[in-house]
């Protein structure tokens, strides 16, 4: 059992590591296993069968030495008494080592037969007379026993006198093999068990740092793009090789994005000034336009309108890139979340009659946050909520712990699951029309997120199609020093 026991574990420690059967380790894994079974299998019943046929020849040799014999020392004792006497004498000369020997008459009668243990039974005399006997030595099986067997006609001075039956009991030496195979079998499971673990655990070995290298790749971020180095000492020298390529493509990304960080807030800081002086110059024109026709003032509102949506939007990346390179710096100080609440929810009702309810708890909720921020994300996700929503908007407040939670939930379209991971990503806006704001520019969610982990906050989204959707934004409780 202990061969199996271990082998069992192995392939549940593989398991409880939730390898792929599709993965390059299973596979190798897999496939060494298997040939070292096939050829661990192949020597053990290699190694059987040479065993089995050394038994077998040994005994059969000796067999056939007496059957050779025998007429021989027939004929030398029947020279000077009689041919019964002579087989007496033969027979008792050449019973040895457990050899049984009996002659029969054609009649059926037994002429003689070995003496004292090698006497033959009386049931395998009776057996042989019914089949007949191997003119060969051959292992035949009697029952629980195993006997080697022969039979050939006797001839003395040319004379046919019977035939006579050779025998050798073989049984304790054919135990002794099927012991020696079982003991062969059990030592061939136990090299496969600790073949199966000492590959397993190499493979293993051989190939973390391709795990090392998939676990970086998956986890890492566009912010620690130049931490995120491999160091390997021993590996293989095609591992290295991949590790040292893998190194310098993150240096290259890193720097990268880095380029593209400046290049995004000098744009947006740059085109900001000349956009507002457009959109200034543009909102005169309208007001001061009383000759213009109507198709002109609605042409001037259109461009009025894009313009400051341009413009929100380039102030928009330039708060991102402010908080990806550090420098949106946050004043943080106690709000008191019921009354920020409060004030978004009347803020949003002036510019729109859509029901917003807000429950909340008997005691203020004090959280640690910047006022302006915070609030600057309340009314984006509460506008976000109104965009998807015929439904009152649901806004609650609690403390949980050392958090401070505010939840806003609607009761709209809904986002689809495919959605909701990619949802806080810049410029990502769901392809689905049912789902996408038409002046929408897909940084509001990225901009919510930025800012509540800039306050050390967290904000998650829950959400199911024709349900609604919920996002929760969890931040420190403010604890006072006194």
């Amino acid at each position: 059992m202990f061969p199996f026991s271990r082998s069992t574990k192995t392939l549940q420690n593989l398991f409880k590591r939730r390898v792929s059967p599709t993965s390059l380790q299973f596979r190798l894994t897999l496939e060494l296993l298997t040939i070292s079974a096939i050829g661990v299998a192949s020597i053990a019943l290699w190694s059987a069968w040479r065993m089995e046929r050394t038994l077998a020849m040994s005994n059969k040799q000796l067999l056939e030495y007496v059957a050779m014999r025998f007429p021989e020392q027939v004929e030398m004792y029947s020279e000077s008494k009689t041919v019964k006497i002579g087989l007496e004498r033969t027979i008792d000369k050449l019973s040895t080592s457990g050899v049984s020997i009996w002659v029969k008459e054609p009649s059926g009668k037994i002429l003689s037969q070995s003496a004292g243990m090698n006497t033959p039974s009386a049931e395998l005399i009776n057996t042989i007379s019914q089949t007949e006997a191997p003119a060969k030595p051959t292992i035949v099986q009697f029952g629980d026993r195993y006997m080697v067997l022969c039979g050939s006609p006797l001839t003395i001075n040319g004379q046919p006198i019977g035939k006579v039956y050779l025998s050798q009991d073989v049984t304790l030496d054919r135990r002794q093999l099927n012991a020696d195979m079982n003991s062969l079998i059990a030592i061939g499971i136990l090299a496969i068990g600790v073949l199966m673990m000492a590959i397993s655990q190499r493979i293993r070995t051989t190939l973390q740092p391709l795990e090392q290298m998939s676990d970086i790749a998956s986890n890492v971020s566009a912010d620690d793009l130049g931490g995120a180095q491999l160091e390997l000492q021993q590996a293989p020298d095609e591992i290295l090789g991949l590790a040292t390529a893998f190194n310098d493509m993150t240096v290259r990304l890193s720097g990268a994005w880095e380029q593209q960080r400046q290049f995004v807030g000098n744009v947006s800081h740059e085109l900001r000034t000349p956009l507002t002086v457009v959109l200034g110059y543009l909102q005169s024109l309208l007001r001061r336009g009383d000759n213009l026709t109507t198709h002109q003032q609605h042409a001037l509102a259109t461009a009025i309108s894009e313009t400051d949506r341009t413009i929100r939007m380039l102030q928009d990346l330039l708060d991102l890139a402010r908080a990806d390179s550090g420098n949106l710096h946050f004043r943080q100080s106690p709000v008191v979340l019921n009354t920020l609440v409060a004030e978004v929810v009347d803020m949003s009702q002036k510019v729109s009659k859509h029901p917003i309810s807000v429950s909340t708890t008997s005691a203020d909720v004090v959280a640690l946050a910047d006022q302006d921020r915070l609030m600057q994300v309340l009314i984006n996700l509460v506008d976000n909520a109104i965009k998807y929503s015929n439904s009152p908007i649901e806004i609650a407040i609690e403390q949980t712990g050392d958090l401070a939670i505010v939840r806003i939930r609607d009761r709209g379209i809904g986002i689809a699951l495919e959605h909701q991971n990619r949802i806080f990503e810049r410029f990502y806006r769901a392809q689905d029309s049912s789902t996408r704001s038409r002046d929408g520019t897909g940084l509001g969610l990225a901009i919510a997120k930025s800012l509540i982990e800039g306050m050390n906050g967290k904000i998650t989204l829950r959400s199911k199609p024709g349900e609604g959707s919920t996002f929760t934004i969890a931040l420190p409780i403010w604890k006072s020093s006194s």
